[in-house]
């Protein structure tokens, strides 16, 4: 039996056969309680006090295990298992519809405009109502209710941007003033009203918009509104080029920049980890992690690597690694460039990735283009290494950096630097290892910078190279760690860029730390345009 969970509304449970009659208050918000963790152990403990709170009478455990079985006979007897040190919800995160909206809406941010707003919108009509609306009023449902509807605005927002992307702003007029009404605090609302209505010609209500926001800010918060606002009512009054109808064809200065560059061999794209958030909710069911430890990628694989052994984490990420090899378009991209530069006599790409699966050897693999792979080595006797895995040949450690220049070459073929580890797919697994575990960066950040370890060629070119960082978001706090790990506390010293769709203040802040530039674009429609401008240079 299949069972469909839903709490973006009342609390709704399905299976192949249709709704599932639940019993009472008690009973339901048991079931919503463990849909929260899906896949994870609730403590009996903590069961108790989300349920009753600090006043649980006596008879709490015995109504616990009581509701236990009356929504065993409900679910099935497979559904709801007792694992110390109290019980899980046997059902994959996907099974619940927060989970899917939540994918969604992160899946969504990789797409083109068009096909990111079809995606958001289908996000958006999985919601029936509030959130867990029959427990609004109890404390366990606060604080996800508070989370959920926080994502909701978040993906209204995300799907407006998409619509002021395509150009349809007067559509959304009337609903940004709604919006506007019922979150006047909301600045990501206050701006794209004030830029639809700008480019609907109603500059001057543009104006008001801003002028009322800020009273009502000055006077309820004591506060100027943000930084972007008030740029943006600055752009308005000069009537800047940015804030007009968006275009997606002409070259700015940066593309043609950087497809010369590219042209040139001049470019290493910097690519990172794609679906840690997936990862860890998989790592997370599969070892039984207590919902409390759900932080971030590092911090739960510490979990797992200390309670259960690094061998059991290890088995877990060859498991998901192993069958990650679908690539991207990003993926397919990359792959391509080698031709290119072929026929310019360029030499070929130093792509430089934190990811640990197979997809973009794949992509090179389908486009029939050879790779070396250079991967860093963080456990066995080659630990604080590299190794080297030339086409059709098995993998050899690099003992000497400072010598080991003949067996790399950018003119022979293209180098992929897979700065955290990879999987290894032989059946020995002997190359297998991952930087993923807080003792691991720990450990990665207290040895000698990078450009000292990695083998001498590669090291120059890191020097003398642009950087095109792809896929990563400010909230990346391994991003920092890979820029330590490169260029230490010194800026880059060729122009470099970031693309990243609607970057914020704090994160155009980041890059100028570094001298890169910020693009603002989607990454997967900047890789397609790109792609047409390098089949015209």
């Amino acid at each position: 039996m299949t069972l469909d969970l839903r709490i973006l509304g009342p609390l709704e449970v399905s299976d192949e056969t249709g709704p599932i009659a639940l019993g009472g208050q008690r009973q339901r918000a048991l079931l919503a309680v463990l849909a929260l963790s899906p896949g994870r152990v609730v403590a009996t403990d903590r069961l108790v006090d989300l349920l009753w709170g600090e006043n649980a009478p006596k008879t709490a455990m015995a109504s616990l295990q009581n509701g236990v079985a009356q929504l065993r006979r409900a679910l099935g007897t497979d559904a709801l298992e007792t694992r110390a040190p109290g019980y899980v919800l046997r059902i994959s995160p996907e099974q619940v519809d927060a989970q899917r909206f939540e994918r969604a809406l992160t899946d969504a941010r990789r797409l083109p405009a068009d096909e990111r707003r079809t995606q958001l919108v289908r996000a958006l009509e999985m919601w029936r109502g509030s959130v867990l609306a029959e427990f609004v009023f109890q404390a366990f449902a606060q604080p996800e209710i508070r989370r959920l509807e926080e994502l909701r605005l978040v993906a209204i927002a995300e799907r407006i941007d998409a619509d002021l992307e395509l150009g349809s702003h007067a559509d959304v007029i009337g609903e940004l003033e709604g919006l506007v009404a019922e979150h006047p605090l909301r600045e990501s609302f206050l701006r794209q009203l004030m830029v639809a209505l700008y480019r609907a010609g109603r500059q001057a209500e543009a104006l008001d918009v801003y002028q009322a926001a800020r009273t009502r800010f000055v006077d309820e918060l004591g506060i100027e509104p943000g930084p972007e606002l008030r740029q943006l009512q600055a752009e308005i009054l000069r009537h800047e080029a940015r804030i007009g109808m968006p275009t997606t064809t002409a070259a700015t200065d940066d593309d043609v920049e950087i497809v010369n560059a590219i042209v040139a061999g001049r470019v290493v794209p910097v690519i990172g980890l794609d679906g840690a958030g997936d990862l860890a909710a998989r790592l997370a069911s599969a070892f039984g992690v207590p919902d409390d430890r759900l932080i971030d990628l590092a911090r739960l694989s510490q979990y797992v690597a200390t309670m259960s052994g690094s061998g059991p984490l290890y088995d877990e990420l060859h498991s998901h690694f192993e069958a990650a090899v679908e690539p991207s378009p990003l993926h397919r991209f990359l792959a391509r460039v080698p031709e290119l530069l072929r026929d310019r006599g360029a030499p070929h790409q130093l792509i430089v990735t934190t990811n640990y699966d197979l997809a973009l050897e794949r992509a090179f693999e389908d486009a029939g283009e050879e790779l070396d792979i250079v991967a860093y080595v963080a456990t066995g006797p080659h630990r604080g290494r590299f190794w080297h895995r030339p086409p059709d040949e098995p993998p050899r450690p690099i003992d000497v950096p400072n010598t080991y220049a003949t067996e790399l070459s950018l003119e022979r073929r293209t180098i992929l630097l897979k700065l955290h580890g990879a999987v290894d797919p032989l059946p020995e697994r002997e190359w297998e290892s991952f930087v993923i575990t807080e003792d691991d960066y720990i450990d990665y950040l207290g040895r000698s910078e990078l450009t000292a370890v990695v083998p001498v060629a590669l090291a120059a070119k890191l020097r003398r190279s642009h950087f095109l960082f792809l896929g990563y978001e400010m909230a990346d706090w391994n991003l920092r760690l890979i820029l330590n790990r490169i260029w230490g506390d010194r800026p880059v010293a060729y122009r470099s860029w970031a693309v990243q769709h609607a970057p914020s203040a704090l994160a155009q802040a980041f890059w100028r730390r570094y001298d890169v530039t910020a693009v603002d674009v989607d990454p997967a429609t900047y890789v397609e345009l790109l792609e047409r401008r390098l089949e015209t240079a």
